[in-house]
């Protein structure tokens, strides 16, 4: 599948190399399973990068439109769970 990430033209090449690794990281959580921490940090560091929530939930709805997978529901997944791996 091709996916054109949402990105801000203002992020220097590491934030969009974080940015892109969170989304990777959403999909892995959808598509077969992620460690529990390893989402939570590529989370933590996107949200350094994205401070505003209406900037996050703008880039996550242009991802999750591309990809059919819910950014949000995702990370409330990966937040409430006491399990390892996280799977959607």
């Amino acid at each position: 599948m091709q996916i054109n990430y949402p990105i801000n033209p203002d992020w220097t090449t590491d934030e969009l190399i974080d940015v892109v690794e969170f989304y990777n990281v959403v999909a892995q959580a959808n598509e077969g399973g992620v460690e529990r921490e390893v989402f939570l940090d590529a989370y933590r560091t996107f949200k350094q990068i994205v401070t505003s929530k209406s900037e996050e939930k703008q880039l996550n709805t242009v991802h999750d439109e591309q990809t059919g997978y819910s950014t949000y529901r995702t990370v409330q997944a990966a937040m409430k769970s006491s399990n390892k791996r996280i799977k959607l």
